[in-house]
């Protein structure tokens, strides 16, 4: 088979991280990947939301515009995710101890 293959690590961290979190935004997930494995580019962990909404693994929640003062203008909009149907997700425990200690804070 020719080209990329179908499976990835970086998108199975991203499923594990939304299985804990149920729902959230693309700047958030990247900021707890980030958190939990520091050698992934932003850049990269977008794509991978994109190729999982691709693949059936990640679905879009919500698409909310939200106002604010931000360097680029008043309004960002924020795209929220989900699991969907295809993604397996294990249960990583250094995934789930992050989170729980960022929730006491």
């Amino acid at each position: 088979m020719r080209g990329r293959p179908v499976k990835s690590q970086i998108r199975q961290n991203i499923i594990e991280i939304l299985y804990y979190l149920k729902r959230g935004y693309g700047y958030d997930i990247s900021k707890i990947y980030n958190s939990v494995f520091p050698a992934v580019t932003m850049r990269s962990v977008y794509y991978h939301l994109r190729k999982g909404v691709d693949l059936n693994e990640i679905v879009i929640h919500k698409i909310k515009t939200e106002s604010g003062e931000y360097s680029w203008g008043n309004a960002v909009e924020k795209t929220y995710y989900m699991l969907g149907p295809e993604a397996k997700a294990k249960g990583i425990p250094k995934i789930k101890s992050f989170l729980t200690r960022r929730k006491r804070r």
